[in-house]
Formats: structure tokens, C-alpha cells, sequence
């Protein structure tokens, strides 16, 4: 994994999700904090039960890593077949980011509204009526099913990698990167709640993404050079291979 992806995955992460995730998911927080945590109780309690939520999204998120890595790798590994891959997702990228700033509704259309559903609505609620330490847990799993342009984003990105193993660390990096955020927010709703902070924080989410998104295509260039050289009868051995092969960790 290059440095700027990893850069950009965890800058997406910790400013969309001060943007993006605290709206999508803070009325998710709200009603578990009001009922099930108690004001008396202290607050390593409370924080222990805030950590296994955030714990049960990211696996639910490094779940999700492992299917899409997986499928990515399903692909014909060609430098042609990769270079379709990197730049159907570097324009994906690119549209979701300029949606994430308001210019376009693409992800208002994708955003599948999982929770009506009342397998969902039944588990939750049972969960939600559960004392257990556990029921935090199992809360955040489903809240990771829930649908977010981000994750979609970050999918994207894991589907890339080719590799079932690195689409989980993908998903994994992301995952771990929005926990400060929704972590706090139940702490500090005023800061959050506050709309020109959100949507400051949503816009820089927004121009990484973007920029994601165009070093994405720009491996997908470097893929379909590859290709062109190698199938122009070129030697392999000694065309220097693309520094942005999705198996370089």
C-alpha cells in the first residue's frame, strides 16, 4: 500500500467521519446512549461500552473488506484488467467526493435504507432491550450495515487491492479512523452538532477523496501503459513495472 493511500484513507476517514458519519449515525448513538447507558454510571463504563459499539463496526467494516478484496481478486490480474479496475473506481471516487460536497446527489440514490427492514428492526430492538456488554457489540455490527457514502467510498478502494487480506486492512485503517469522532460524540455533542463545523470538516473529506480518486486513475494509467509496452512485444523483464501495483503493500 503506497503512502498516499494510506495517507488518504486515514484523512477521508477522520474528517468524514466528523462530517458525514456523525449525521448518519448520531441518532443511531443518541438512542443507544439514552437507553441503555446510565448518567450515574461512571465513565470508564461508559467508555467501555462506547468501545465495543465502535469495535463492532469496524468488524463489521473489516467484514465487508475481506468480501470486496475478494472480489476484486476474481479479476483476470492483467495490467489491462487492472487499469478498467483503477479507473472505474477513480471516477467512482471522484463522483462520490464531489456528492460529498454538494454538487452532486449520487449517493443520495445508492444510500439502500437497510435498517426498514424488519429482521434489522427486531434484532436492534432486542439488542437495544439487552443488558448485556455484548448487545453493545452486536449494536455497532449492525450499525456497520447501515448505508454511508463513505463506506461505499472506502469499498471501492478495497475492491482495488485485488487481495481479500488487503481489502480487510483497507477496511480495518478506515474503520479504526473514524472511532475517534463518533467515539467522542457522545461526549462532546455540542462541538459536532454544530452545522458550519460539519460541513468544513465534509468539505475537506470531499477534496481528499477527490484526490484519491484522480491517484487512482493515475494507476490506472500507469496499468494501461504497462499494458500497451508489454503487449507491443516489449521485454517484461526489462520495462520497470508500475510503482502502483494493487499487490505492493
Amino acid at each position: 500500500m503506497e503512502n498516499i493511500e494510506l495517507l488518504g484513507i486515514i484523512s477521508f476517514a477522520l474528517l468524514g467521519s466528523i462530517g458525514h458519519c456523525v449525521g448518519m449515525c448520531g441518532g443511531f448513538i443518541i438512542t443507544y446512549t439514552t437507553a441503555k447507558i446510565k448518567p450515574g454510571q461512571t465513565k470508564l463504563s461508559q467508555s467501555t461500552y462506547h468501545f465495543l459499539y465502535n469495535m463492532g463496526r469496524v468488524t463489521t467494516y473489516t467484514l465487508l473488506g475481506v468480501l470486496f478484496g475478494y472480489f476484486g481478486s476474481l479479476w483476470d490480474a492483467t495490467p489491462l484488467s487492472r487499469a478498467i479496475l483503477f479507473t472505474f473506481a477513480g471516477i467512482l471516487m471522484i463522483v462520490m467526493g464531489l456528492s460529498f460536497a454538494g454538487k452532486l446527489k449520487f449517493l443520495s440514490h445508492i444510500e439502500y435504507q437497510i435498517s426498514k427492514h424488519k429482521w434489522f428492526k427486531r434484532v436492534f430492538t432486542a439488542q437495544l432491550n439487552s443488558a448485556s456488554l455484548k448487545s453493545f457489540f452486536i449494536l455497532g455490527f449492525l450499525n456497520g450495515l447501515l448505508p454511508c457514502g463513505l463506506v461505499y467510498t472506502m469499498l471501492v478502494s478495497a475492491t482495488t487491492t485485488e487481495s481479500a487480506l488487503l481489502g480487510a486492512m483497507i477496511m480495518f485503517i478506515f474503520g479504526i479512523f473514524t472511532v475517534p469522532a463518533l467515539f467522542s460524540f457522545a461526549f462532546i455533542v455540542g462541538l459536532f452538532s454544530q452545522n458550519r463545523f460539519r460541513q468544513t470538516m465534509l468539505q475537506l473529506a470531499s477534496i481528499t477523496i477527490i484526490v484519491y480518486g484522480g491517484w487512482t486513475l493515475f494507476k490506472a494509467y500507469e496499468q494501461y501503459d504497462y499494458y500497451k509496452i508489454s503487449s507491443s512485444g516489449g521485454s517484461i523483464e526489462n520495462i520497470k513495472k508500475p510503482c502502483c501495483s494493487a499487490s505492493k503493500l
